[in-house]
């Protein structure tokens, strides 16, 4: 199970630029896995913070399909920041804020909710 929140702020989202499991480096909203002990709404927010060290307060959920929990969510602390010393964050190569109008950063998984929130 994974839950993943997609951020909105001036015009732009927030975003992780990573490796994925075919080996491919893609842009993705920040979150990762469920441990056993963890809510769908504790592990986004934790797992926002590993990935990009923003404090974040989720607003509602858009999605929920094949265990992938999707978030609405917004700042309320911390900095932009990955701590590429931590062993779960191995997989990513940077964290950014992308602009909505930057279409290329975003495929077949990202993009879709973008459009369902009229963003895109």
């Amino acid at each position: 199970m994974i839950a993943q929140a997609v951020i909105i702020q001036d015009r732009k989202v927030l975003m992780v630029q990573q490796y994925v499991q075919r080996g491919d480096i893609v842009w993705n909203y920040p979150g990762g896995g469920i441990e056993p002990s963890e809510s769908p709404e504790q592990a986004c927010i934790r797992e926002v913070k590993e990935e990009t060290g923003y404090d974040v307060r989720l607003i509602e959920l858009l999605h929920l399909h094949n265990d992938k929990y999707t978030f609405s969510a917004e700042i309320v602390g911390g900095e932009l920041f990955v701590d590429k010393s931590q062993e779960h964050n191995q997989d990513i190569v940077e964290a950014a804020w992308i602009g909505l109008h930057d279409t290329d950063k975003f495929d077949a998984y990202t993009r879709p909710f973008l459009e369902t929130m009229r963003l895109i």
